[in-house]
């Protein structure tokens, strides 16, 4: 008896999160189908092993578009006709989010609905699932869980909270099986080097090496909850595999700030740096040489001071729980960057 692979459409593939799901899928049996943007530079390094050993088999395939452009949006969903749409793709840097405000929002709020509304009409039995994020809690108290309110304080993060209010009403409204998301910080070797955790890995080995002087940082003070994007894209799959559709905190319920992940780092990279000073001239030292600053260009115009999910939904319903812990993650995070230092 042969049964039909499952066709799961991924907008954000060559992303850390869809790159992370490619695999998981491809694992599976899924045919998948990557939508990525037009770029003059070459933007798949993340994917790139999954050409080399995977497509040979005629289950993974790569298509241009954006979320920007509902017109090719509806086609390819048209064309393909998905089981499954996994929607990572956003721009996804809170800071930069207040650099450039109103593409934030066509790309995160508007996309969402564009792939909602092409649903809506081709195939409202395609299952859907929305990334939303920590940051759309902003300053509500931890620990968060899906019954905290909302109290979003980036342009990034209102985004993100009006796809998720347009993700629930299209689930409401029109039956469709649309589940949000709700995922804390997620880090991997496959982070970009803009985001502070790979900023602060790379940051150390250069220095460790002779490559770079100095590591200068924003707020170390902010706490967050990190997990690894391995686990986090699990929790996603298995959203889309339940009888009913919701909405869910994928978290790791462990909360260090920034300060404690460079501190955490060093020690593994046998960096035995101390700290003198307060506020902006806080400063780092390795053999008594400053090797790290804080700089106020790198605060953003208001801050989420403490992030901490509660995934006791996820962890009873989808039967889902972290693998990784922060340090098993600095671990990978570390090993790889060594590995692949040039």
């Amino acid at each position: 008896m042969s049964f039909k692979k499952k066709v799961a459409l991924v907008f954000g593939v060559t992303g850390q999160d869809g790159s992370y799901l490619s695999k998981l899928l491809l694992k599976k049996n899924y045919q998948v189908h990557g939508i990525k943007r037009r770029s003059s530079t070459r933007n798949t390094e993340r994917i790139d092993d999954i050409y080399e050993d995977i497509n040979e088999a005629k289950n993974f395939y790569l298509h241009y578009s954006d979320l920007s452009d509902g017109l090719s949006i509806y086609h390819l969903i048209k064309k393909i006709n998905p089981d499954e749409i996994y929607n990572l793709a956003a721009q996804s840097h809170v800071a930069v989010s207040f650099e450039i405000p109103e593409h934030t929002m066509i790309i995160n709020t508007l996309g969402t609905l564009k792939i909602l509304e092409s649903i809506k009409i081709i195939n409202p039995k395609i299952k859907f699932y929305q990334a939303g994020t920590s940051e759309m809690f902003g300053s509500s108290p931890p620990p968060q869980n899906e019954n905290t309110p909302f109290y979003p304080i980036s342009p990034y993060a209102i985004s993100k909270l009006s796809a998720y209010w347009i993700t629930i009403n299209y689930r409401e409204s029109y039956k469709i099986f649309a589940c949000n998301g709700i995922l804390f910080n997620h880090e991997s070797p496959l982070r970009g080097e803009t985001f502070v955790t790979q900023k602060i890995i790379k940051g150390l080995i250069n220095i460790k090496l002779g490559k770079q002087k100095k590591l200068y940082l924003g707020n170390i003070y902010s706490k967050r909850d990190w997990g690894h994007a391995e686990d986090f894209v699990e929790a996603m799959w298995k959203m889309l595999q339940q009888k009913k559709p919701d909405d869910y905190v994928i978290s790791t319920g462990k909360q260090y700030s920034v300060k404690d992940f460079i501190d955490i780092s060093a020690i593994k990279l046998n960096m035995p740096i101390t700290w003198r000073g307060v506020g902006l001239k806080e400063k780092a030292y390795l053999n008594d040489k400053v090797v790290i600053e804080i700089k106020l260009k790198y605060f953003r115009p208001s801050e989420v001071s403490s992030l901490k999910g509660n995934y006791n939904k996820a962890k009873k319903l989808l039967k889902w729980k972290p693998k990784y812990d922060i340090h098993s993650l600095i671990d990978d995070m570390i090993n790889n960057e060594i590995d692949n230092f040039d």
